[in-house]
């Protein structure tokens, strides 16, 4: 994912696991959780350009695995005990 990157928003992301490892040495916990929320906000970012990035992929690889369920048929069924195991009680 990170060649496919935005260089932006790989940047803010590269930004933000920085600030929080700094943070992370501290002990103020407001700090941390508000440099985790940023860095969060920019992996959401990364993750919607990524997706919106490949829709087309997606698209053919569930066309092609519709076809190949060509030969597959969806059915219901019922369990019946055999003579045997009935004998057998």
């Amino acid at each position: 994912l990170g060649d496919k990157a935005d260089a932006g928003v790989k940047a803010e992301v590269e930004s933000g696991v920085a600030d929080l490892k700094a943070a992370l040495e501290g002990d103020d916990a407001a700090d941390i959780a508000a440099k985790a929320e940023t860095l969060s906000a920019a992996m959401m970012k990364m993750g919607e350009a990524a997706y919106q990035a490949e829709p087309e992929a997606g698209d053919a690889e569930a066309a092609n695995s519709a076809s190949d369920d060509d030969g597959v048929v969806d059915a219901e069924f019922e369990e019946v005990e055999d003579d045997q195991d009935a004998k057998k009680a």
